[in-house]
């Protein structure tokens, strides 16, 4: 377990191969600075170093151009897939100083946002497909957070069968981890991500 702990964030980090595989071909990233934070998570077509060798492509992007916006570093992930065999891509940035959590995604990617205070559970639907090096259509969209929301987003390794529930049950983003980690059976390369914005 990987953890991000920060004045505006707590996050908690799970990934792994598929059984047998040395190398998981899901990637993430994550960067975190005094003014935002960005979470991206990529699922490469297949398994192993080829799947790998794709959603490698994110972090590659994002330790240099972290700073762009969530369009802009889509349209730069996609362009790196020429050639390679394509990945699902899903990215979310929170800025902090405007309480808001803008998200685009491709592919098979889950994301979702519980409004502890109303309840309700934002759940983004995806444009289907996968980024690969062809034009592109997004549907990149803002939210507005307060305090204590809690995120999930995790890859199509991670099978689980009420995520609503486990998210209204958990308190805590550490609680929602182990609550999955204790559910899932890695039969693929897996990678989720729990965490709660805070302040």
């Amino acid at each position: 377990m990987e953890k991000i702990q920060h004045n505006f964030i707590n996050a908690f980090i799970f990934n792994a191969a598929k059984k047998g595989n040395y190398e998981s071909g899901d990637s993430y990233h994550t960067v975190l600075t005094d003014d935002y934070f960005i979470c991206s998570v990529a699922d490469g077509l297949g398994s192993g170093p080829i799947a790998r060798e794709s959603s490698q492509v994110i972090p590659q992007i994002l330790r240099e151009y972290h700073h762009e916006t969530v369009d802009q570093l889509m349209q730069r992930f996609n362009k790196l897939m020429v050639h390679k065999r394509g990945a699902a891509v899903a990215i979310f940035k929170v800025d902090f100083n405007n309480k808001t959590l803008e998200y685009s995604c491709v592919g098979n990617i889950r994301f979702y946002l519980y409004r502890k205070v109303k309840d309700e559970i934002i759940y983004p639907l995806p444009v289907m497909g996968y980024l690969s090096g062809r034009p592109q259509k997004l549907r990149t969209q803002l939210y507005t957070y307060v305090e204590n929301d809690l995120f999930l987003i995790h890859s199509d390794g991670v099978d689980l069968r009420n995520p609503k529930s486990m998210m209204r049950k958990a308190t805590v983003p550490e609680q929602l981890y182990n609550d999955i980690v204790e559910s899932i059976q890695t039969v693929d390369d897996a990678t989720f991500i729990t965490g709660s914005l805070l302040k």
